[in-house]
């Protein structure tokens, strides 16, 4: 078996363990318990990107671009039912669902870089305030256009740096591999993200941002970040860096995590509701799973594409 089977072989047996646990507390400490709530969500979240990455494994280029575009596309929607307050915006929201979003992922699926690095942040921020624009209403135009830039740019742009590290070609590092690449990503981000809320509860201590995230506390998270940043390390004969280029990229990733969540959280305080996911099915919805992804994944492409690009 290849390297990347038993790591998902290692993976699922962890995360089969994790959800007994989950299990026996949830019966023991019953279901109203936040804190144990809390746990369950977060290793239901581990399940569904450790899903992502091998159905990524299993069906090659055009299947990982299908899944990402539609990671991206239900991102989309829930940034859009968010947002959307006036019917002339319509024509701008659609324009993020019928033109940015396919373009973008052929850039992707094309391995155009060029493109892919400049169609939404120079085009696609032009193009959205001018279609806004021709519906001639003015009242609030700046914060309309805004909202459907950072709709673009979050959903689409950033979410599609993952799939594209599929498409680097590294030095000394067979591009068949690459896969490892999303695991390590991913793996280190989310655990960052679990980590913080562990040692957040296992130390406690002050909050970090009570306004808008009000279960991490300090303690919590420089624990999280400082253990995920040694897990990047200990996971770097998976990929093509040393132990401490491992290890500082993963603590770039888990500071860019971190911040994405903080920014997510503002906006959606920003507008009163505590999961993207509560506004069309009541549960936590795929911009909950994938903020701190968001903002990781555009800065770990381009790390790895500048320094270890062949």
């Amino acid at each position: 078996m290849s390297k990347t089977t038993y790591i998902f072989i290692s993976v699922f047996a962890v995360l089969i363990l994790a959800s007994v646990i989950g299990q026996w507390l949830k019966r023991k400490n019953g279901a109203d318990n936040p804190t144990i709530a809390n746990l369950n969500a977060r290793i239901y979240t581990w399940w569904l990107m450790v899903l992502v990455l091998l159905a990524a494994f299993w069906f090659g280029k055009t299947g990982t671009m299908i899944l990402f575009f539609l990671i991206s596309f239900a991102a989309l929607r829930e940034f859009m039912t968010l947002v959307y307050r006036r019917r002339s915006d319509y024509y701008s929201m659609a324009a993020c669902f019928y033109l940015l979003l396919p373009v973008q992922y052929y850039f992707v699926w094309d391995e155009w870089y060029g493109m892919f690095a400049i169609f939404i942040p120079v085009y696609g921020f032009l193009v959205l305030p001018i279609i806004a624009s021709l519906s001639g209403q003015t009242a609030d135009f700046l914060e309309r256009a805004a909202k459907t830039q950072w709709m673009a740019m979050i959903c689409i742009f950033c979410i599609s740096h993952v799939p594209a590290l599929l498409f680097l070609n590294l030095d000394g590092f067979p591009q068949k591999d690459n896969i490892l690449l999303l695991i390590f990503l991913i793996g280190v981000v989310q655990a960052s993200d679990v980590l913080q809320y562990v040692w957040g509860k296992l130390v406690g201590g002050p909050k970090i941002m009570p306004s808008l995230s009000p279960s991490k506390t300090v303690s919590g998270t420089v624990g999280g970040i400082t253990s995920a940043t040694l897990l990047a390390g200990l996971l770097a004969p998976l990929t093509p860096f040393s132990f401490g280029q491992a290890a500082l990229i993963g603590l770039i990733i888990c500071l860019m995590g971190f911040f994405g969540g903080l920014v997510m959280s503002a906006i959606k305080r920003d507008y009163g509701v505590k999961d993207w996911g509560n506004m069309i099915h009541g549960h936590g919805g795929m911009l909950d799973r994938v903020d701190s992804i968001c903002f990781a994944a555009p800065v770990f492409f381009h790390i790895v594409r500048y320094y270890w690009n062949g």
